[in-house]
Order: structure tokens, then sequence, then C-alpha cells
């Protein structure tokens, strides 16, 4: 399936990326607040580890009682910190493992998750979000080219996807919304009804970053109309919150 395709795809450019990283580069700031590159990837690697694990049938992700799921993967990753080496095999291997999870899981068997059970592509798909935006945060701080590529139509797709979600997080009601993106190599991308009273149209990089929280709305350039556009890019997230 080309979702599974992808996901490795944006997997192996972030493994090429961090095989180039001396040890000054592993334990510098991220773009991520708080964490180091080491940081970061030691986060991939415990989400990695989870799919495999709740895929299994085994307990993970055992939040503790008061902890948003911000706080809690904060804590996972406080609590263990070993040396890059270690961290970067770790995850090399367990995101091998993960897809390989993923790639023979029944289609429909629904997988438990964050915040809801998913399906074997759509967790895929969280996990490219995922990994997406935190090769943004190991790469920019450094000046490392990270071109956005059209792996990004499954981001986009995931950001439009959970809208409803999204406004029920922030207290709103869910409302339609037609997005017109533009992808890295010129093509457009339709997500939603084309008759909604609502649209968010431009770039998918943008409309993604803002999904991230990588870029404030208001600094994209997605062009919004209609009584809920707005709105709806204010609310958007590509994750579990």
């Amino acid at each position: 399936m080309e979702i599974f395709d992808d996901l490795t795809a944006e997997q192996d450019r972030i493994e090429a990326i961090l095989d180039g990283y001396d040890s000054a580069a592993w334990m510098s700031a991220s773009g991520c607040p708080g964490w180091t590159v080491a940081d970061v990837v030691l986060h991939l690697a415990q989400t990695e580890e989870a799919v495999v694990a709740l895929a299994a049938g085994k307990q993970s992700f055992a939040r503790s009682s008061g902890l948003s799921v911000d706080e809690f993967v904060d804590a996972m990753v406080r609590a263990e910190r070993p040396e890059p080496s270690v961290v970067f095999e770790r995850w090399r291997a367990a995101r091998r493992a993960a897809v390989k999870v993923l790639r023979e899981a029944d289609s429909q068997q629904r997988l438990p998750w964050v915040t809801n059970p998913l399906k074997p592509a759509a967790l895929a798909t969280t996990r490219l979000a995922e990994h997406w935006a935190h090769g943004l945060d190991i790469t920019e701080p450094f000046g490392v080219a990270f071109p956005d590529t059209d792996r990004l139509r499954h981001i986009a797709w995931l950001g439009h996807r959970t809208l409803p979600y999204a406004f029920g997080l922030a207290g709103r009601e869910p409302h339609e919304v037609f997005c017109e993106l533009t992808g890295p190599s010129g093509a457009t991308w339709h997500f939603g009804p084309p008759d909604a009273a609502s649209t968010v149209i431009g770039s998918a990089g943008a409309f993604c970053r803002v999904g991230a929280q990588r870029l404030a709305p208001e600094a994209s350039g997605l062009i919004t109309t209609g009584p809920h556009g707005a709105t709806a890019l204010r609310v958007l997230r590509n994750y579990a919150s």
C-alpha cells in the first residue's frame, strides 16, 4: 500500500540525515522546545516501539492520570535519555519493526492508539505526520535541506480528516470545510465537499506546518473564506493532544 511505502521513504531520508550528524549536533537544541536532537529521535523510537507493542496486544502508553499527551511523552523522554548512538540504533530498529507490523496487520483491524483505535493505514499516516514534523525539528536549526515532497498529501488528508476532532478540542461545533491545496509538484489536492460554505486554499506545505504547529496561521499565506474557514485553520492539527 502506498502509505507504507511513503512512510518508509520519509523515515529513510531522516535516517540518512541523522547518519551524517556528529555528536555535537545530536546534543544540540532541536526545533522542539526543551528537546535536543537526541531527545526527538528517542521520542520517535519510543512511539514506534509502542506501535509494535500495541499491535501485539501488549500494554503501552499507560499514561499517568492528570498528564496531557505532551506532558506524558516529555516524561517518557526525560526518564531515559541514553547515548545518541544507542538512540539512533533503537529508532532504526523500531521504525522498521513498526512498518512491518502495520503492513502485515489486518487492514480492517483497529489498533489502539493515543486517543482512538486506528486502522493500520491511518496509524501509518499519523506516523508519517509525526516523522515529517520532527524532521523539521532536527533539520531547520542546522540549515539542513528538508524539502517538501508530495508525501504531504497524506498529512494534509489527516489534518482535514481530523478537523471534527480539532473543532471539538477547541470547544466548537464541527463544520464542513473544503480544502484546495497545492503540493510541491504542483498537483492540486481537494479534501471535503466542494459546496462547503467554508474553504481553505493554498500551499499544502503551509497547511501541514500549521497543523503541526510549526507555522502560525496568520503567517501561512493560506486563504480562508466562509464562516468557519479561519477557525478551521486555527484549530487544525496533524497529531493527538
